[in-house]
């Protein structure tokens, strides 16, 4: 040290600086793009600016007295799309001639001009067509001659619906546990769960089942994965840096990806939507806010989806992504909006605004016709609840009668399928906790009242235009309504704060098949057949008893899957079903006929060996059977090889050779042992 502070201190030292200039023979291998990525983007790209320009064809032939109105007309519809920057009109004998050139200030807003403006009708006679400028190049340079595509080769994914083959009719459902490093598929069975595919880090937040169970949904950080087939192999993959959530189309033709961390006021990137099949980006949107997901809803066909913004509700149509009609929707105040599950029918309804009373609204789409308009007075709120086949529909309005303390509840119930759609009310004086709708029937539940006096009351809309009450249990610790798929039994679930407290109830004669818990149940999941239903305990919202338990639809405790900081649990659905209803209305009528084959079965998975252990050793014997024949036949091969080592003396039996046996007798000590006795 002392040595180092000297040398500092000679006025002849001086310190060597180092150098940064590259050796002679380096070569520079790595490109801008590699390491300068996020700012090149915002390179000023080279341009001769035509491809910021619009033609706006079929536009109004007007004179000087006129050309200004006229201007201040377009400018108004096209300045949505961006920032306009020059108006050309051209003009001869003194009127314009039809067409006018618009120059934007960045090429994405032209392309936003042509996606929406083009078939915009401004009156009767004229309907704009809108092209880009230098999409006539394009066009004038189309050849003449048909030149036949490129056959794409063929990717098989396997039978992507195999699941359904499965002879013992098992489902599949999805497992993440030990906090999301492992995922695992496996098949429902009543005994154990099978295990079909288990892999470490699949995803890094979650998963999600297309509608129709054909492809399973894995999150990363650069975007979205689609597995599917027999080994779940990868369908399909989607860029999208930061996704964070996704909703698939009901058709499973498209999936709608959101990121937080993608999105420019040039190039919307926040909302995506894909095309599944393809994997191409169909179109780009802006997202202010995700609070409320899905941004988008959808339609039951996937013909369209809509979005809700403040005083406008936007209807989009597939597989174009454009505006129905060209044209949002201008509803002022609107608050909520739903698509029925059953037809391309949307409801939406309007608070109060001074004398003019809350509205429901029922509309037709794609004519946009208001099929039944509902006026509603003193609404605090309003929820929409559509029954899965779409015939009825329950607004529930919470409202304060003037005069009167406090909140009641009316359960408007729309007759979707009768004339004019009558309109039939519930009122309901206690707090609401839940409503739920019985799938593919007319009943519903709801859950009323205070902690601890906690009431559910089952209702049945009868077709002579009453709402019948059918049942009411009280004193229930429930704060969930668990509707079978199938419908007739349901699960009423304390989850969270009221400890796991279960209630198996069959609503066709309203009674309560059993009552059980599972402490700290934070979610409830019926299988797709409404034969099994699973409870768990979330690492995401517990950090301790994290298990997933299978039970009957009656409520009789099958298993108990203790899984390590256990996450989330997801059931496969099914696809609609092929038959007719007649076709099951048959089946449910010859059921008696099939059961034999049930009960068969039910008796050999009762047995102590399992039809997979049985199908094991019966591998295992085989395998040994095959081995033996391969060894017997290789030991004959070689017994001409044994003969000719040991002389010609066949050693492979035990009588060979008698002539040349001899006989000796052996003879050796054992053992000698000395008693005494005493003296005689």
């Amino acid at each position: 040290m002392q040595e180092t502070v000297d040398m500092m201190d000679d006025p002849e030292y001086e310190e060597e600086e180092p150098s940064f200039s590259d050796p002679e023979d380096y070569v520079d291998d790595i490109e801008d793009e590699e390491l300068l990525e996020d700012v090149l983007k915002e390179k000023p790209q080279e341009a001769d600016g035509i491809d910021s320009v619009v033609v706006v064809d079929n536009v109004p032939q007007v004179g000087p007295e006129r050309l200004e109105k006229l201007k201040n007309v377009i400018h108004k519809i096209f300045s949505k799309f961006g920032k306009i920057t020059t108006e050309f009109y051209p003009e001869a004998d003194g009127a314009t001639k039809g067409y006018i050139f618009l120059e934007y200030a960045a090429p994405t807003q032209a392309l936003e001009a042509v996606k929406n403006a083009d078939g915009y009708k401004l009156d009767k006679q004229h309907t704009f067509r809108v092209n880009l400028f230098t999409d006539f190049d394009k066009y004038m340079n189309i050849s003449d001659e048909w030149e036949t595509p490129e056959k794409q080769p063929f990717k098989d994914f396997g039978n992507l619906r195999h699941w359904i083959e499965d002879p013992d009719c098992r489902d599949q459902y999805s497992v993440i546990y030990e906090a999301g490093e492992r995922t695992a598929i496996f098949n429902n069975d009543s005994k154990d769960p099978i295990t079909v595919e288990e892999r470490a880090r699949w995803t890094e937040t979650y998963v999600r089942w297309s509608p129709k169970g054909t492809y399973l949904a894995t999150f990363h950080q650069r975007g979205i994965a689609l597995w599917g087939g027999e080994k779940f192999k990868q369908i399909q993959r989607f860029s999208h840096q930061g996704v964070s959530l996704i909703d698939f189309s009901p058709c499973e033709r498209y999936v709608v990806t959101f990121s937080p961390l993608m999105d420019t006021k040039e190039d919307p990137q926040a909302i995506i939507i894909w095309d599944i099949l393809t994997g191409q980006k169909k179109r780009g949107f802006h997202c202010e806010s995700s609070a409320h997901w899905p941004i988008f809803k959808w339609s039951h066909d996937g013909k369209f989806f809509a979005r809700m913004t403040t005083d406008t509700l936007s209807i989009y149509e597939t597989p174009s992504m454009g505006l129905l009609d060209k044209k949002s929707l201008k509803i002022t105040g609107i608050k909520d909006f739903s698509w029925s599950p059953g037809d391309n029918i949307i409801a939406f309804w309007v608070p109060e605004d001074k004398d003019i009373p809350a509205r429901v609204t029922l509309m037709q789409l794609p004519s946009r016709q208001e099929i039944r308009v509902r006026n509603l007075f003193n609404v605090v709120d309003c929820k929409l609840h559509w029954q899965r086949n779409g015939d009825y529909l329950c607004v529930k309005v919470d409202r304060t009668p003037k005069g009167t303390q406090g909140v009641v509840t009316n359960f408007e119930i729309f007759r979707m399928r009768e004339k004019q759609v009558p309109v039939d009310v519930v009122e309901m004086k206690e707090s609401i906790i839940a409503f739920a709708w019985e799938p593919n029937d007319s009943k519903f539940s709801v859950l009323h009242g205070e902690s601890p006096r906690i009431s559910v009351s089952f209702y049945h809309v009868k077709n002579n235009g009453k709402i019948e009450l059918l049942k009411m249990f009280d004193k229930q610790q429930a704060n969930s309504i668990f509707w079978s798929p199938q419908g007739q039994f349901l699960v009423l679930a304390g989850l969270r704060s009221m400890n796991g407290a279960l209630a198996f109830v069959d609503t066709s004669d309203c009674t309560l098949m059993n009552i059980a818990e599972h402490y700290m149940a934070s979610d409830v999941e019926w299988d797709p057949t409404g034969r099994y239903v699973v409870t768990s305990v979330s690492w995401w919202s517990h950090k301790v008893d994290n298990a997933y338990w299978l039970w009957t639809f009656q409520g009789r405790l099958l298993q108990k899957n203790n899984k390590d900081r256990f996450c989330q649990l997801l059931w496969r659905p099914r696809p609609p079903s092929l038959l007719t209803a007649d076709q099951i209305k048959m089946i449910k009528k010859d059921l008696k006929k099939y059961s034999k084959i049930f009960e068969q079965k039910d008796r050999l998975s009762q047995s102590k060996a399992s039809k997979e252990l049985v199908d094991k050793r019966r591998a295992m014997m085989e395998d040994y059977r095959r081995y033996r024949e391969e060894a017997s036949k290789v030991y004959q091969e070689q017994k001409s090889l044994r003969l000719a080592l040991r002389g010609g003396v066949d050693s492979d039996e035990l009588d060979s050779n008698v002539d040349d046996w001899e006989e000796e007798t052996i003879e050796f000590f054992i053992n000698e042992e000395v008693i005494p006795f005493g003296d005689l």
